[in-house]
């Protein structure tokens, strides 16, 4: 019997162990096919499309530099190094504007392509790349040539997301370079969601209602949410005169604020040819630098909150007709095919008036709704404004490259190395017939009086050219005069980042790059300072006495602090609100102080489902109560121990990998991160459900860029995330960890890593 068991046991032993070697074998034999995704840094590759040896370079941190003896070549070369980094990322970006997602995605994003398809971006892509002139196509081509000589000549295996999902990318067009700014002006452009919610809410609120949470000058709501878009938009940028600084020259910085993914919106590169030099942030899938600086000047851009969208109400008539002023018009209409994979295809009718696409549609009361948008000019010259940017040597070149951006509507600071610095809201803003509740509604398409009759001109849009107090900074704020005589917006964000980035830019006498990177890094919390004494009058908290209304990671006073604020915000508006409370309420913590401070606003404080009359001071200690008991049941009763960190963590989702079953854990990033939705550091919380005690920081700076006009060289750069869009690469979020505590790198052009590409040689 002994000798049986041992038998036994041995047999069961040794099959454990083969079992484990294949286990391991088979690992290993995924990592080794996992590794040859990864891009070939080193040596010499002969393509198609140079006309001469370029050079790719990267330095420890992935940061590219290309070498080129032409503008041309050197477009070529920056389309193969982002197809080498990002081409799954690039692949998706153009799917998501032509609508062409579900072709390899299946039926989960057939909404997202009905609703790009009725836009019609990529027709509009087309268009526009049509209409630039034949030196700026030559550029998208080139850049194109230089995507498609890596998927014919890569030298590595394609990313294990094309692997995954069974098929290979097609060739790419110009037409999807410029398709990217139709989407980042698409997601910066928000009027026609907050014309829908606000529609929508008219029907549930009263009249008193709507005027304090939808006031005309409506405070800036933003949602984690938005039909269609992934991108929140804001940013801080400010550029300083020589006067203000030690070197006595110019300082610019910029950090745009946008979703947190993986991979980064942003890749930074240096780009040298025919002794020009440009460095910066790129997008993948454009040839230009977005953000950066060339041999002489500088420039950032934050959004411009300009309403360039209007919903119009459509009359629809019989016979595939609607009304007009001049009688019916017949719309416009064409067929869309979606193919599905693994389903049948499907087969939408899109249809178009005088004002743009029909996007929704009110069949029961014959009306439809048509979206009128700058984006959508056919005309839009945008991508001419990009390179011409690029290419602008003074601070006067530059703002008249400009005049060819049309959208998103952007406020652009820039500073050149002679000493100027300036300001413009670059972009296409519409003139309207005639103003309706501050463009925040659907207005009336049949009698005509609401239509847009001309476009803000050049010459007149808000601007401004060295400044006597020697600075000129934005912040999503509004930026015009009180007597500017052009309607551009009906809303803006809050004032406190602007206020802040003033009150720091004037008592420092005289800036530096250490300065200016301190301000970006900043974290105390103008909301809290306002807030917080308001609340412990009504309220004692003794961890809020003496605090500093910094948002500091390592503390549990911002824990405290915004756990109070949602709740307080959930008590007050969620009986009006109900399930739309996160459409409407984002931080938006002007809206509570209103109530609190006394006056007519503090109506809403009371309970309209109960009985009784509540007043704020009610809503403050049941609000308090709430937030106390969901932090000590998940951080324990000792507010000492509490840190914002552990609640508040930086969320880098992958941005098709997270959306696999048990792979987020694996390609996710998260990190405890300082900051709120009202720092200079934004860091975005979201709002949730009040008893939750997580505060994820989703939405936060993008790119960090401070710039030297004195010495370009020194000038600095951090992205959130990493220059790598491969898991597996070391540099797929490496960027991450000095993003978050305020480090950044210079991009003067060092390589580790060398990668010539020479002409192919044809017999």
């Amino acid at each position: 019997m002994n000798m049986k068991r041992d038998t036994l046991g041995f047999r069961i032993g040794r099959l454990l162990l083969w079992l484990g070697m294949i286990l391991l074998l088979l690992v290993a034999g995924v990592g080794m096919l996992l590794e040859q995704t990864l891009p070939r840094q080193n040596g010499i590759i002969r393509v198609a499309g140079t006309k001469a040896p370029v050079e790719i370079g990267r330095d420890a941190m992935g940061v590219v530099t290309v070498r080129a003896g032409s503008e041309a070549d050197a477009a070529f070369a920056m389309g193969f190094a982002h197809a080498q980094d990002r081409l799954f990322q690039m692949d998706l970006m153009r799917r998501l504007g032509a609508g062409r997602l579900s072709e390899v995605l299946g039926a989960p994003t057939l909404e997202t392509d009905e609703f790009m398809r009725k836009l019609g971006l990529y027709r509009v892509a087309e268009a526009n790349y049509r209409n630039l002139p034949a030196d700026a196509q030559g550029l998208f081509q080139a850049y194109a040539d230089g995507v498609n000589a890596f998927l014919v000549r890569r030298d590595s295996l394609l990313p294990a997301e094309f692997m995954a999902l069974g098929y290979h990318p097609e060739p790419w067009r110009p037409a999807d370079s410029i398709v990217w700014g139709r989407l980042m002006a698409l997601w910066l452009s928000t009027n026609y969601d907050d014309e829908r919610l606000r529609l929508l809410m008219s029907t549930r609120l009263s009249a008193q209602d709507m005027q304090w949470i939808f006031p005309a000058a409506q405070r800036l709501s933003q949602r984690e949410d938005l039909p269609g878009t992934r991108a929140l938009g804001a940013s801080n940028n400010w550029v300083i005169a020589g006067k203000l600084t030690v070197s006595g020259k110019p300082l610019l910085a910029n950090d745009p604020h946008l979703g947190l993914d993986l991979p980064s919106t942003w890749y930074l590169a240096r780009i040298e040819y025919e002794h020009r030099i440009l460095a910066g942030a790129t997008a993948p899938g454009v040839p230009v630098v977005v953000i950066g600086r060339n041999d002489h000047v500088a420039w950032g851009f934050t959004t411009a909150y300009a309403d360039t969208q209007d919903l119009f109400v459509e009359t629809l008539l019989d016979g595939n007709q609607y009304a007009t002023p001049d009688g019916p018009r017949p719309l416009i209409s064409r067929k869309e095919v979606i193919r599905v994979k693994g389903g049948k295809a499907v087969t939408i009718e899109v249809q178009s008036t005088r004002h743009g696409p029909l996007m929704d549609l009110d069949a029961a009361h014959h009306r439809g709704y048509a979206l009128a948008w700058t984006g959508l000019r056919l005309d839009d010259g945008t991508g001419l404004a990009l390179l011409e940017m690029n290419r602008a040597q003074t601070a006067s070149q530059f703002r008249d490259a400009l005049r060819n951006f049309d959208s998103p509507a952007q406020n652009a600071v820039f500073a050149d190395d002679g000493g100027n610095i300036g300001y413009i809201m670059a972009g296409r803003i519409p003139i309207r017939a005639q103003l309706a509740d501050q463009s925040q509604m659907p207005v009336a398409a049949t009698t005509g009086v609401h239509d847009w009759v001309g476009l803000i001109p050049f010459d007149g849009l808000p601007q401004g050219k060295n400044p006597p107090e020697g600075y000129l900074a934005t912040a999503n704020n509004r930026t015009m005069a009180p007597n500017y005589p052009y309607f551009i917006g009906g809303k803006f964000d809050f004032d406190y980042r602007i206020r802040r980035i003033r009150q720091l830019i004037t008592t420092t006498p005289r800036h530096t790059l250490d300065s200016m990177a301190a301000m970006q890094m900043d974290s105390l919390s103008p909301a809290a300072q306002e807030l917080v004494p308001m609340l412990l009058a009504k309220q004692p908290e003794p961890a809020l006495a003496g605090w500093d209304f910094v948002m500091d990671r390592e503390a549990p006073e911002p824990l405290i602090f915004t756990a109070w604020l949602r709740a307080l915000a959930h008590v007050i508006l969620e009986p009006r609100l109900g399930e739309n409370f996160s459409d409407v309420w984002f931080w938006d913590a002007p809206l509570l102080i209103e109530a609190l401070k006394g006056g007519p606003a503090a109506a809403l404080c009371d309970n309209p489902k109960t009985p009784a009359v509540e007043d704020c001071a009610d809503d403050i200690r049941l609000a308090h109560g709430q937030a106390m008991a969901a932090l000590t049941a998940a951080y324990g009763p000792d507010r000492t121990r509490w840190r914002w960190g552990d609640a508040h963590r930086a969320h880098f989702p992958n941005a098709f990998l997270s959306h696999v079953p048990l792979l987020a854990e694996w390609f996710d990033l998260a990190m405890p991160a300082d900051g709120d939705n009202f720092t200079l550091n934004r860091a975005s919380p979201r709002v949730g459900d009040p008893t939750n005690s997580r505060f994820d920081d989703i939405h936060g700076a993008s790119l960090r860029a401070i710039f030297d006009l004195a010495a370009l060289d020194r000038s600095r750069f951090v992205i959130a995330g990493g220059q790598s869009g491969n898991p597996i690469s070391g540099h797929y979020a490496d960027f991450a960890p000095l993003w978050r505590d305020g480090q950044y790198v210079e991009i003067t052009g060092i390589a580790r890593n060398r990668l010539q590409l020479l002409p192919e040689v044809r017999p």
